[in-house]
């Protein structure tokens, strides 16, 4: 367990590095404001109608966020429309994050730091930093921090946390969604990871996206498994997790002869797991984005 634990603070220091020798540099948000100027933090979800969950995950971050950054605003915001209607009928109204950042500009918001706790660089973050582009305008300074996924050194930090929860005896299988992308390679990134480091009892598959369910069955089959444990690869154990993952996944399993068990746990309920995403936002609090054209310009210029 201690060798786990500093493998994750080496990670959390070469993310740091490898991100300022990348596509950020050193720039501290909070020092560059104005008297009259006001930061906010705004957490980003895809968003879940389990309460249990909810509360385990989106809340505690959320709670963590507000603990680790006092200095700013907290809202929230999610990103699923099909979960925010659902919510609306029960008398939950959560905003999209266009809606939020409308929000803060009206109340006088001049910076915003935006962190979701999307897993990969997918569709889903696609959409946020649009929006966030979209609305820049209406603030001194918009930042967008990464996901869970962003650097060899996030998986490797993630890669650590997870072999530490593993079961006394069996398989693991990581059930992530998956997308069409090609960031779905992120998933497969994180199956050859555990296994690099020896973990050979650790698969990833997704629902909807690469790793496929038939690429994991042939691995545990090659591993000569018995029996398997099913843990969602995903913030939090919601739909996904309740249907696809402990009901057609399962069965599906279970008809190939394995003894299977589900571990009905979210990555966001993993406190490890909290402290990344808060990793992330501390970083782009002292970090900005540099603009792809303004750094091959600068290579030029250093060339030239």
């Amino acid at each position: 367990m201690k060798q786990i634990i500093l493998s994750l603070l080496l990670s959390v220091s070469l993310f740091c590095h490898a991100q300022e020798e990348g596509n950020f540099t050193p720039s501290d948000l909070l020092a560059s404001m104005q008297p009259g100027d006001k930061a906010a933090l705004l957490m980003v979800h895809f968003g879940t109608t389990y309460d249990e969950t909810r509360t385990r995950t989106i809340d505690a971050i959320n709670a963590k966020a507000r603990q680790t950054f006092p200095e700013l605003e907290l809202r929230e915001a999610y990103t699923s429309r099909i979960i925010m209607r659902r919510l609306r009928t029960r008398g939950i109204d959560k905003p999209n994050p266009a809606e939020a950042l409308k929000q803060l500009h009206a109340d006088g918001y001049t910076h915003v730091v935006i962190q979701s706790t999307n897993i990969i660089e997918g569709v889903e973050m696609e959409s946020l930093r649009r929006d966030a582009a979209s609305l820049a305008a209406l603030f001194k300074e918009v930042r967008v921090g990464t996901p869970l996924l962003y650097s060899v050194a996030d998986a490797e930090a993630v890669v650590g946390i997870l072999a530490a929860t593993k079961p006394a005896k069996g398989s693991v299988v990581l059930v992530g969604h998956g997308t069409y992308t090609p960031s779905t390679a992120s998933y497969a990134l994180i199956d050859y990871m555990f296994k690099a480091h020896g973990w050979n009892d650790f698969h990833v598959g997704t629902i909807e996206g690469y790793p496929t369910f038939e690429t994991m069955l042939a691995q545990l089959k090659a591993g000569q498994a018995k029996e398997v444990t099913l843990v969602p690869f995903m913030f939090v154990a919601g739909d996904h997790a309740s249907n696809d993952i402990a009901v057609d996944w399962r069965e599906a399993l279970e008809k190939e002869g394995f003894a299977v068990n589900v571990r009905m746990q979210g990555l966001g309920e993993l406190s490890a797991i909290q402290e990344l995403f808060i990793d992330h936002a501390r970083f782009i609090l002292k970090h900005r984005m540099v603009d792809i054209m303004e750094k091959k310009a600068k290579y030029a210029a250093e060339k030239d």
